[in-house]
């Protein structure tokens, strides 16, 4: 019904030909433009200053004739800059066509248009980390019931004896007993400065 698709056959190189002839022309027409533009600027500063009136029709019909082509130009230079945006999007369909035929014929990509076996194997894996994550969390679960059962253990490696007991009561005793010489020799020292400089001033 439909005939054979001639973009099919359109070889990029031939789109990039095509798009630096058209680049040309337009660049052509614009700098034509620009100079006709910078022409009109003179001829209206010489009409300006001109006293003859035979030379100011003159210049203002060269100034007619260049706005008319100015503006031809800039028409065709439009109408040049639209035709190679469509040829640049053409190019670029062509780089995307070939980009996804040359990715989708790696092997693996191959893969995923097997939709029901790539659905299968999703749900698989799932279904396998799911498992795993719960092995995880009960073997967590039990590590921390056994250490907690560890810390709450009353074993005797750790507890205190009636003997510990009784060295630990001396201990804190001895710091006591040590906390208040040293306060008694703060006293003393200080009694003793303040004695030498009464000594002194007297």
């Amino acid at each position: 019904m439909f005939g054979r698709n001639k973009f099919k056959k359109l070889k990029r190189e031939d789109v990039v030909d095509a798009i630096i002839e058209l680049s040309k022309q337009q660049e052509d027409l614009e700098t034509g433009v620009l100079a006709k533009s910078d022409e009109v600027e003179k001829l209206l500063e010489r009409g300006r200053k001109e006293k003859n009136r035979d030379i100011k029709l003159l210049c203002a019909k060269k100034v007619t004739s260049l706005r008319d082509e100015i503006k031809r130009d800039s028409k065709r230079a439009a109408f040049l800059l639209y035709n190679i945006k469509m040829l640049e999007k053409l190019k670029a369909a062509i780089d995307d066509n070939q980009f996804v035929n040359n990715t989708t014929k790696l092997p693996l990509n191959r893969l995923l248009s097997d939709q029901k076996a790539l659905a299968q194997f999703l749900e698989s894996a799932i279904s396998s980390r799911a498992d795993a994550e719960n092995t995880l969390v009960e073997a967590d679960r039990m590590f921390e019931s056994y250490e907690q059962a560890a810390a709450d253990s009353g074993s005797p490696i750790y507890s205190a004896n009636e003997s510990d007991d009784e060295l630990l009561a001396m201990f804190e005793m001895q710091e006591q007993l040590d906390s208040e010489s040293n306060v008694d020799s703060d006293i003393a020292s200080a009694d003793a400065g303040a004695a030498r400089r009464a000594d002194i001033s007297e």
